[in-house]
């Protein structure tokens, strides 16, 4: 019997599937041929395929790509600054720091540096609410990781829009930098209901739809936000308002959703909105946190997100989806909910529907983008692995991925990255800690 060559195959793992059944194929193989994963199974599939690439999982979890639903990933570059208990840091502190430092220069640093991390990270697809995102699309292609990624619209001037709302102009601009683009994907981002008009969202609602784009925006993150509204004139809830107005559909993709009650979760379902959960980075900012196990009762794709690296300080999903499954289990006093299959669904699956992705990536099966995590066992912290979701959820680090493939193409091999030299990144970044440092040192103590 002639074996059919094909571009690589991964052996010898416990495979977990993300299917409708979620399977998992223990010793399993998966079969990739151009960008795609042709086939998967038991190790019989090795008596049928042959390829000059062949990975072997050493008993490694193998996973579909894990996808952040929600991030600021040029933030990355300040992270680790203003943690002094600055009260309102947000507006204080974020805005202000973003103000003065941002440029295309260090949105592009900042994203090499952000994907890099989160390639090492097991997470292969994310999506992004930022400015310049002409600039985070370079970068991120040169990584090679696929986004999504959101031109920020707020009312005031920023970085790449020297006019309140400029960055709807400004995305129009580069709508066609994005055609035909395998890994980048240009979203409309209006900040938050609070920060731009009901004129602006419907503006932005309108170039979404005409050009089939994601929307993202921040929604119900804060509790009294629905006061800060100035149109919301009947002070009804964030969802309400936004349902009222004819904002949300089927390509409405909304971070955070902490104050939304059970009559918001009907609209938000009957609308086909979707919702990207951000734990750990509300817990940190002592915002709230989303009521989760009830959402998840109603039919609305839900990802889960880190939300900006000054507020979470982190791009990787291991520690979000240890926040996912814990922090819903103190609110409700109930052990037995968001179990680690769930919640690892979630990080997967859960976020390429949330993206509207969920037809390509966010599974492994036949037909489908080769997006996928080699996660190793062999390390102290892994051992024992009785449960593999559990594993992932409760015992898994960023350290414990040894391979990353993102449409085919490996990206991340025995833990060294093949597409960046690292240490490049590493003096750039140094770099710029020694232009930030001073002035975010300054700012704080403003603060």
């Amino acid at each position: 019997m002639n074996k059919k060559e094909v571009d690589i195959i991964i052996k010898n793992g416990q495979v977990l599937t993300i299917n409708s059944r979620m399977e998992i194929i223990e010793n399993g193989v998966l079969i990739i041929q151009n960008k795609t994963i042709v086939d998967l199974g038991s190790e019989d599939l090795l008596e049928k395929y042959t390829a000059e690439k062949v990975i072997d999982a050493q008993e490694g979890i193998v996973i579909p790509g894990m996808v952040n639903s929600h991030c600021h990933l040029p933030m990355i570059a300040f992270r680790g600054l203003g943690e002094e208990g600055i009260e309102d840091r947000l507006m204080g502190y974020f805005i202000p720091l973003e103000k003065e430092m941002l440029s295309r220069k260090l949105i592009y640093d900042a994203t090499i540096h952000g994907a890099i991390d989160m390639a090492m990270s097991g997470v292969t697809t994310y999506a992004d609410m930022y400015y310049h995102v002409d600039e985070m699309a370079k970068a991120t292609k040169k990584i090679g990781l696929r986004a999504l990624l959101g031109q920020t619209v707020v009312g005031f001037p920023v970085v790449d829009a020297s006019e309140a709302y400029g960055g709807l102009d400004y995305a129009k601009q580069i709508l066609t930098d994005f055609k035909d683009e395998e890994l980048v994907s240009l979203a409309i981002a209006p900040h938050a209901p609070y920060t731009v008009s009901k004129d602006k969202l419907l503006a932005a609602k309108e170039f979404a739809d005409q050009h089939k784009l994601i929307i993202h925006i921040h929604v119900a993150e804060f509790e009294d936000e629905k006061n800060q509204i100035k149109e919301n004139t009947e002070k009804v809830s964030v969802i309400k308002y936004l349902n009222n107005i004819g904002f949300l559909g089927e390509n409405v993709l909304l971070a955070h959703c902490n104050y939304v009650d059970d009559e918001d979760f009907k609209i938000i379902e009957s609308s086909g909105a979707k919702i990207a959960h951000n734990p750990m980075a509300n817990a940190k900012g002592a915002t709230g946190t989303a009521r989760i196990v009830e959402a998840m009762q109603y039919d609305i794709p839900i990802g889960i997100g880190t939300d900006g690296l000054m507020g979470s300080n982190v791009v990787d999903l291991f520690k979000v989806m240890t926040y996912t499954t814990t922090i819903q289990r103190i609110r409700k006093m109930d052990r037995t909910i968001m179990t680690p299959e769930k919640v690892v669904r979630m990080a997967t699956l859960g976020g390429a529907n949330a993206l509207g992705m969920g037809e390509k990536i966010g599974s492994l099966e036949k037909g489908k983008l080769a997006d996928i995590v080699i996660i190793e066992t062999q390390s102290m912290n892994m051992i024992p692995n009785y449960d593999p979701y559990a594993t992932l959820v409760f015992q898994a680090n960023p350290h414990n991925v040894e391979t990353t493939i993102v449409n085919g193409k490996i990206i991340v091999e025995n833990r060294k990255l093949l597409t960046h030299d690292i240490r490049e990144n590493k003096k750039i970044m140094d770099e710029w800690f020694h232009i930030i440092k001073p002035f975010g040192n300054s700012l704080a103590k403003k603060n």
